[in-house]
């Protein structure tokens, strides 16, 4: 995808004048928040899960080269093959050179943000492969040659008349006057035009939700099926997954996943959860032929140890941009990103550097639901905070933010100037608000003003009225 995060603020602009975007954009909190509320809140040990959840990554990320040993040994054990890849460029060569040694021609691929990351639909039609998304989400925006604007429901920015015209544009294959009205014909339509395609694939690409270092598996979450038809009909699967997605054992597994489900959607667990453990055996009346593992790296390795290795406790679920007042403004496109919402301004400049990523970061209003529901307990309004610092040391800020906080900056360590300057300010900023109390325009705080109004001030500073209340305390 072309990175378009150093342009946020124009893309946030576009998104908020966009009037389908925000219609469909209201889905998000209707369909997620109180459905996870409710999941949540009907588990009494939930918050007990939550720490253990959480202990469970420290421990995987703190002892990470032992399980990735012990994971490989597995992997092979069971007749599969492990292959690490330091870049996105790295997992591609390698992608390629297995659907090549198969003579694949087409490529089925379940749900994947790793895929995303690495570009690797783009990379497969450079090199005469035909990628064929079957999430159906995936699917709707694939066909509109998009990008998937939230992490578990990709086409969230669309509404169903959308999808209509998509499908008879791209559909004409079938009869022009059928009935797309319902939501279930076009369910239905997309079903019966990618069964097909799941015989026709050579090689079937999934991601991961969890690899278990015990047993050598992969797990995939899904709601559709679609994930268990790439993985078994092609005689190939190639899993895609990045090196965080490691968990000791299956029961550390099992934990995690009755988090994942309730944050992400709301429900107890997902229709299927699918462990793949290598090729088939000669027992198996099905299966692929092959069972391929590509390790991802890609700046991962680099977060350990560092004041972001938190982040990667991330386990995908989306709770935080279903929570998230910023996202559900502008929606996930207007972050320019593979990963948008908190968790994305928070990896994409781990993974893309501060000099790309570094307007992702201030787009919050530190409310901080996004960690009061992170099932991980992920502290993402601490690390955007941290990337705000990096950025301000970089100057990569706009001048006027840099030199505003070091016109602030040199009052707030006088105090005494600081207090006189308050004070003439007071009467000032008050008489600007007039009789209905409110300044719509203001030298410096023109960001603010151009949208909102914002209140004049009234009465006394705030020291002005702690000095007199501490006085009277001690006159009592």
């Amino acid at each position: 995808m072309q990175i378009t995060t150093p342009n946020f603020k124009e893309n946030a602009s576009r998104a908020l004048a966009d009037a389908p975007l925000q219609k469909a954009l209201k889905n998000v909190e209707i369909g997620f928040i109180a459905k996870r509320l409710a999941a949540a809140d009907a588990l009494p040990e939930f918050e007990a899960l939550r720490d253990n959840a959480r202990d469970i990554k420290n421990h995987t990320l703190a002892h990470l080269d032992l399980y990735l040993e012990e994971y490989e040994k597995k992997v092979i054990a069971s007749g599969g093959h492990v292959h690490f890849a330091e870049t996105a460029e790295d997992a591609r060569t390698i992608i390629l050179d297995i659907c090549r040694k198969r003579n694949a021609k087409t490529v089925t691929k379940g749900k994947s943000m790793i895929t995303e990351e690495i570009e690797l639909n783009d990379f497969f039609e450079k090199n005469g492969i035909t990628p064929v998304e079957t999430d159906l989400g995936e699917y709707i925006i694939q066909l509109r040659g998009e990008t998937p604007s939230h992490i578990i429901a990709p086409a969230v920015h669309l509404n169903k008349d959308q999808v209509e015209a998509d499908f008879r544009r791209v559909h004409t294959h079938l009869p022009p006057d059928r009935d797309l009205s319902q939501h279930e014909a076009l369910l239905n339509e997309a079903r019966q035009v990618l069964r097909q395609r799941y015989f026709e694939a050579d090689v079937g690409i999934t991601g991961a939700n969890f690899l278990i270092a015990e047993t050598g598996s992969s797990v995939i979450v899904t709601n559709e099926g679609n994930g268990d038809l790439t993985q078994t009909l092609g005689k190939c699967h190639v899993v895609v997954a990045s090196l965080e997605k490691l968990v000791p054992t299956l029961n550390d597994c099992s934990q995690i996943l009755r988090l994942l489900a309730r944050s992400a959607t709301g429900q107890d667990m997902s229709v299927y959860t699918t462990f793949s453990t290598g090729p088939k055996r000669t027992e198996d009346p099905d299966g692929p032929e092959e069972y391929h593992v590509v390790l991802l790296d890609n700046g991962r390795t680099s977060m350990l140890g560092t004041e972001f290795q938190e982040m990667l406790r991330c386990i995908r679920c989306g709770a935080c941009m279903n929570h998230c007042p910023v996202y559900h403004a502008v929606g996930g496109h207007a972050y320019g990103a593979v990963y948008p919402g908190p968790m994305g301004a928070v990896l994409t400049p781990s993974l893309s550097g501060i000099e790309i990523g570094g307007q992702l970061p201030n787009a919050s209003t530190f409310c901080g639901r996004c960690e009061s529901v992170c099932p991980m307990r992920i502290p993402l309004p601490k690390m955007m905070r941290h990337w705000r610092e990096r950025e301000f040391e970089k100057h990569l800020q706009p001048t006027a933010a840099r030199y505003g906080l070091k016109f602030w900056a040199f009052f707030a360590k006088r105090p005494k100037l600081y207090r006189a300057a308050v004070s003439l300010a007071m009467p000032v900023l008050s008489a600007l608000g007039g009789s209905k109390r409110r300044i719509h325009s203001l030298p410096l705080a023109g960001g603010w003003t151009k949208h909102r109004e914002m209140p004049a001030p009234e009465g006394k500073t705030f020291l002005q009225a702690w000095a007199e209340k501490q006085a009277q305390e001690a006159g009592r």
